[in-house]
Order: C-alpha cells, then structure tokens, then sequence
C-alpha cells in the first residue's frame, strides 16, 4: 500500500498534532484546545485547534477514548464521526455527557481519538430486488444470527 499524508495546519497557540500513545496504538489522540464544561445530559463541541487537507484515499474518524466512557460516561455522540476528506474546517469534537456528574474538559486534555484507515469508493450498480442473490441469512435482521 502507497504511503498517505495529511497536512495539518494549527489554527490554535494550544493546538497539539495528533500523536500515537504508544507505538503499536491505532488511534491518535486529539486533544482540546479551550475548557470546555459537560453538564450531565451536555453535548459540546471541542475545538481541536488544527484543520488538515488530505487525499480520499484515507478515512479519518473520531472515536471515543475508553478510559473516558468508562471513568466519566463521556463519549463522542456520532461515534464514529467521520472527517471528509475535503474538509478545511476546525476539527472539533462532539462530546456529550451521559453521566450523573458535570465533567469539565480542559485544554489539553486527551478527549477522543483519531483513527486513519484507507478509503475505498466501491463501483454502484442498481440492481432490482429478484436480480439480487439469496445467502443463507437472506432477510433476517437483527438476531437472526443467535446474537
């Protein structure tokens, strides 16, 4: 696979570039930029001080820090959020706090994680319902498998 870059520019004197924790991580952690206070039931966005450019070869989304959800209850609303590719805005953070205790975020605080993985965009043929091919599952939805 050919190597991808992103181009971050920091928008923020506090701004930190994405950084892995340790050197087999998967995700880059984003960090805040401002303070910025979760009542419970909050949603917020957390500016992450940079903008990036980067090819639609890569997939860039938002996910949750476990320690965080776990500890705290406060964890990224849309995860995973999705950063397009032709984007040029402040990445921000959508956090929300679900639970019983305000949760105060200061700047540079570790508040979510950034996972890069390649992109695809998949050829789309319409199809009609009988040309589609029947699979063992077929139509079961949810808990159709045992789950």
């Amino acid at each position: 696979m050919q190597s991808a870059h992103i181009r971050f520019e920091m928008l923020h004197p506090k701004a930190v570039l994405p950084e892995l924790a340790t050197a087999e991580s998967t995700g880059f952690d984003a960090v805040a930029v401002e303070d910025v206070m979760l009542a419970p039931g909050a949603v917020a966005l957390v500016p992450l001080g940079f903008r990036t450019e980067f090819s639609p070869c890569i997939d860039a989304q938002i996910r949750s820090r476990s320690g965080l959800a776990y500890k705290y209850r406060v964890a990224v609303l849309n995860s995973p959020g999705t950063i397009d590719p032709d984007y040029r805005g402040e990445w921000k953070v959508l956090l929300m706090n679900h639970g019983v205790a305000p949760y105060q975020v200061y700047a540079g605080d570790r508040v979510a994680q950034i996972v890069f993985a390649p992109n695809y965009y998949p050829e789309r043929i319409l199809l009609t319902e009988s040309e589609v091919d029947e699979s063992s599952r077929s139509a079961g939805g949810f808990g159709s498998t045992g789950s």
